[in-house]
């Protein structure tokens, strides 16, 4: 697939405050990709980067072959061909819905622009609503407003800066997983930012985790889970908890609820003592299974409770059970570990580390 957009070490600052550091980025055309990580990671000013609004200290970015930011020179945003939606939608209250879409649009007619507007509604499920005003239009109707407007110009790249952050949870994995499709049937570009690793994950092809201006891992939503490659991206992404153990060889791992053989090598040699990541779907309810533990907390999610588990050591598990296994608070639960992919770390270097980046 033709590369869109490249950002390569990138470092952007404010008032001398190092905000990005060194971040390289690969975007395929047509392809979703997403930036996540917490509050003040960097990923907003990447994104303000990429659309032209804040300059660059070092490195450069390129949009569709051309360099739009070098250090001392931005290419202004309206000559990027961009799109961008934004988390508070920005819509003029004193147009109706088709005037806000059509606001951008350029050298079409009267009938020529409501054909196309008309055509846009649909596409983003509010057909028919083109005369109503934003005030009369729900939180996530205002967001396909914005987003029928962003896609109007026929933009090469969309952006998304937390967009669906102000809606409720249930409206906002719909919504995103709507906008996905809706990217992909007109073979879009989009780059989303987000601190919602949900979102990430039901929009990206691929997702990159930042933390303190880095880029940790750029990778499937899959492999982000499964195959964090730090400990940082490890507790992050998902649920679990760290418990502590021995290297017997470079693939078994010695820890208070047995040993464990998994599908890596690694080489801080025999006796390292380690953390391995268990998450709460590696612990298995087995009435028959040679483990104990005692049900401490519990969250009842539907299909699914999500228990609390104390070992007789006294540390803790997490545990995904059928709703039907319904244990009490206090109770003890048997259970065996049925972990594919084991992930460990070091016990004591440092919990954030840099990794090599490459798009996958």
């Amino acid at each position: 697939m033709n590369e869109i957009l490249a950002l390569h070490n990138i470092e952007c600052r404010y008032d001398g405050r190092l905000a990005v550091d060194d971040l390289s980025m690969h975007v395929s055309q047509g392809s979703v990709v997403c930036l996540l990580g917490p509050s003040g990671c960097g990923k907003t000013t990447v994104l303000r980067a990429i659309a032209g609004f804040h300059p660059l200290s070092t490195g450069d970015i390129w949009i569709n072959g051309t360099a739009v930011s070098l250090p001392g020179f931005t290419l202004p945003p309206e000559k990027r061909r961009l799109g961008m939606v934004f988390q508070d939608h920005a819509l003029f209250p004193h147009l109706d819905v088709a005037g806000n879409v059509g606001f951008g649009l350029r050298g079409m007619t009267d009938a020529q622009k409501g054909k196309f507007v008309g055509e846009l509604l649909e596409i983003v499920g509010l057909s028919g609503m083109g005369g109503r005003y934003p005030h009369e239009l729900s939180g996530g109707q205002q967001q396909r407003v914005a987003l029928a407007r962003a896609l109007a110009p026929n933009p090469d790249l969309i952006l998304l800066d937390e967009p669906f952050s102000n809606l409720d949870i249930e409206l906002r994995e719909r919504l995103s997983g709507e906008v996905r499709e809706i990217l992909k049937q007109r073979g879009t570009t989009g780059v989303l930012v987000t601190h919602d690793q949900h979102e990430a994950f039901a929009l990206g092809d691929a997702v990159g985790v930042m933390h303190e201006g880095r880029l940790l891992q750029w990778d499937t939503p899959y492999n982000l889970y499964h195959e964090p490659n730090t400990r940082f991206v490890a507790d992050f992404i998902g649920q679990g908890v760290f418990l502590r153990g021995t290297l017997l060889t470079p693939d078994t791992i010695e820890t208070e609820i047995g040993v464990h053989k998994g599908n890596r090598a690694y080489e801080w040699g025999k006796g390292a003592q380690i953390e391995l990541l268990l998450r709460p779907d590696d612990i298995v309810p087995d009435p028959e299974g040679p483990l104990k533990a005692k049900v401490t907390q519990k969250a009842f999610r539907g299909a699914e409770i999500l228990y609390t588990l104390q070992l007789p050591s006294g540390g803790r598990l997490l545990a995904l059970f059928p709703s039907h296994a319904d244990h009490a608070i206090g109770e003890p639960v048997s259970f065996r570990v049925q972990a594919d992919h084991l992930v460990a770390f070091p016990l004591f270097l440092p919990a954030v580390k840099t990794a090599s980046v490459a798009e996958k």
